[in-house]
């Protein structure tokens, strides 16, 4: 069962660049799309923190799991 982050919804909801978002959390933009496109294979509770911070939700928002 997968992980998927949703990041880029977050984003469009917000109507954020993701250079902008990469800023504010403290991310390099290649990292950013690392998440975003599901090739990361782990993220620091920090992280998460940071960028619920930034975007104003819940881990919950940017991660979901789904069936295979």
């Amino acid at each position: 069962m997968p992980i998927v982050v949703r990041i880029d919804v977050e984003l469009a909801k917000r109507k954020m660049s993701v250079g902008e978002f990469a800023e504010r959390v403290g991310l390099t933009p290649a990292n950013v799309a690392v998440l975003k496109n599901g090739r990361a294979k782990a993220v620091r509770f920090s992280t998460l923190e940071a960028m619920c911070r930034v975007l104003d939700c819940q881990p919950g928002d940017l991660l979901e799991r789904v069936e295979d």
